[in-house]
């Protein structure tokens, strides 16, 4: 057995992220994990379709084993994002590669980009520069360029190679053994609202889905009847703005001081968003008024929405207490059989399995419940509570 891990969202699943496993598996993997975002995911909103039937897609995909990353690493900024993913990979204690898309495809290249931000002068530049009024992520390059040159600061323009540059830095936190995969990224990029042949961005899939357009030439064919029978379902896909009012009554009730707990939050982001929703009528407007240059629309959805949902600060330090599978195939059976015998955290496979781990397990699993409650109010046809504790294992 060689087991590869990836960190996913699958939002939906396209054929990108075919081609990324069918390149693992190329490079000599014989079975595939993924950590998957839940219901909510790291662009700060619910996730097109829900999570199992996201594991479903993925499962007919390619991948062996479907692993839950929970919700407050799912939607944090990249740096936790990454930590937590990775760790639970870490944790199976039986995968040999993390396996991850990649603008450059260059995982060397990659290695000297994150040395490049470990140098000890980094810090202390990034933060004069932010004093200026730049975002973190532009001071950043900036002092990279200016100490190391425009060759180590490509990777922090490009989005799947700079989340690759937090994946090579958990590996190290962590000391973890897995071997770096990086897989250029084929087709579309990130975000591209075109698309190029049968390739396209989630975010055009999902904007073309909301739309009523036709996407099936994006999708693998299972994927898309997964898709389809979700949509007949009325179970997809779901749109934040059935979420907006309450979404915003939250902020307005929150005032600065309940918004200042969320996660990410620093250099008085709680004022400007409370501001910016006592003005808005819509989250968008929300968004909107308050980006600044030093806050990124990003970091303004994540932090709104880690608020919405009661996630403090504290629930995404470390790594997440447990393993939960979402689902799993023949081979997923064999790599859940060896990580028995392997994994350094608990393996959850039902709710009731919560019950025996300890307070903090059963705090952020409180924390999933709640959300998957909330996320059923973004559906076609709102979903009644408790389906967090009932939703069965996809095999």
């Amino acid at each position: 057995m060689k087991a590869a891990g990836i960190v996913a969202e699958y939002n939906p699943f396209h054929k990108g992220h075919a081609y990324h496993i069918e390149q693992t598996r190329l490079a000599g993997a014989t079975h595939i994990a993924a950590v998957m975002s839940g219901n909510f995911v790291q662009r700060g909103e619910p996730a097109i379709m829900l999570k199992h039937a996201r594991a479903k897609a993925a499962l007919a995909g390619g991948v062996d084993l479907v692993l839950e990353l929970p919700l407050p690493w799912a939607i944090a900024g990249a740096r936790t994002f990454a930590f937590g993913a990775v760790s639970l990979l870490n944790a199976l204690g039986c995968a040999e590669l993390l396996s991850f898309g990649s603008e450059s495809g260059d995982a060397a290249a990659l290695e000297e980009t994150l040395e490049a931000l470990s140098g000890d002068n980094l810090n202390d530049l990034v933060r004069a520069k932010q004093k200026n009024g730049l975002s973190y992520a532009s001071a950043r390059e900036k002092a990279v360029r200016e100490l190391f040159g425009e060759g180590r600061v490509a990777a922090l323009r490009n989005p799947n190679d700079t989340l690759a540059v937090e994946y090579l830095r958990a590996l190290k936190e962590l000391g973890a053994p897995m071997r770096p995969l990086a897989v250029r990224r084929a087709g579309a990029r990130h975000d591209e609202q075109t698309a190029s042949g049968s390739f396209a961005s989630a975010s055009k899939i999902r904007d073309d889905i909301r739309n009523g357009k036709p996407v099936d030439r994006y999708l693998p064919e299972a994927s898309a009847c997964v898709l389809l029978e979700e949509t007949e379902k009325k179970r997809a896909p779901s749109s934040y703005t059935r979420l907006e009012t309450a979404v915003l009554c939250s902020l307005r009730t929150q005032k600065a001081e309940g918004i200042a707990k969320a996660p990410d939050v620093s250099e008085g982001i709680e004022n400007r968003i409370y501001e910016a929703a006592a003005r808005a009528a819509s989250l968008e407007e929300v968004f909107s008024l308050a980006k600044t240059k030093r806050y990124s629309h990003a970091r303004i959805r994540r932090v709104v929405l880690s608020s919405f949902l009661g996630v403090p600060a504290a629930d995404a330090s470390g790594s997440p207490p447990y393993i939960r599978v979402l689902g799993f195939n023949d081979k997923g059976r064999e790599l859940l059989r060896t990580a028995r015998e392997t994994s350094a955290l608990p393996i959850v496979m039902r709710a009731s399995d919560i019950d025996e781990l300890g307070e903090r397990a059963q705090q952020i699993f409180d924390r999933e419940c709640v959300s998957t409650d909330i996320y059923a109010l973004s559906l076609p046809v709102p979903l009644p509570c408790g389906a967090e504790k009932t939703a069965n294992v996809v095999f």
